[in-house]
């Protein structure tokens, strides 16, 4: 994902996915994610659950440039089971998602192609069963301005649907809020022409 990118796409709540094979169980989990820490809890939270499971393997795609992820097999054959799990995440282009496949073995073993065909197919049933949603990247502004400006920042607000964080009403007033990354350049242009109008209002853009 670029630098540039406006938004990203995740899934909005857990979900499952089941696959059979030979006696085989593959129980797949997706969960939305934020941070390795929370990768951990969710792992913590199934291995618990099924402590009797065999394999308990995942992958994982974290940040809006999708930059950060890992793959693990659990004591499967090398990249015959976290690959498959972190290429279905990738195929629908998913960040800060986890997605967790438990093995129960039922005897019969499947081979390395059996392998990446079953954790391939429960964890994309478990991605398919999730709802995936746009998620658009903001930024943080701080809008200070007179008073008497007060109805053109709160049409600002209005017309790039600025979140407000936080407002101070006083002789100057200031505005924190979150804007879409997509319409900030066109928001630091309004400021423009309402300064050259003589409206005092200053935007910043905090790192």
């Amino acid at each position: 994902m670029s630098e540039k990118a406006e938004s990203y796409l995740t899934i909005s709540g857990p979900s499952e996915g089941l696959y059979k094979e030979k006696g085989s169980k593959f129980l797949a989990f997706a969960y939305p994610v934020a941070s390795e820490e929370d990768v951990k809890d969710c792992l913590d939270e199934l291995r618990k659950k099924y402590y009797d499971a065999r394999h308990h393997c995942y992958a994982y795609v974290l940040g809006v440039d999708r930059s950060t992820y890992r793959a693990n097999d659990d004591g499967e054959p090398n990249h015959s089971a976290g690959d498959p799990i972190l290429g279905q995440i990738n195929s629908k282009q998913l960040t800060n998602t986890l997605v967790v496949v438990v093995r129960y073995f039922g005897g019969t073993k499947l081979g390395v192609s059996g392998l990446i065909n079953a954790y391939k197919v429960s964890s994309e049933e478990a991605l398919n069963n999730a709802k995936i949603k746009k998620v658009e990247i903001t930024r943080t502004i701080n809008l200070k301005y007179d008073y008497d400006a007060t109805n053109e920042v709160m049409r600002l607000v209005n017309d790039f649907e600025i979140k407000i964080v936080d407002q101070v009403f006083e002789a100057d007033c200031r505005l924190t809020g979150e804007v879409r990354i997509g319409l900030l350049n066109q928001l630091k242009e309004k400021v423009q022409l309402l300064q050259d109008t003589s409206h005092q209002v200053d935007l910043g853009c905090p790192e």
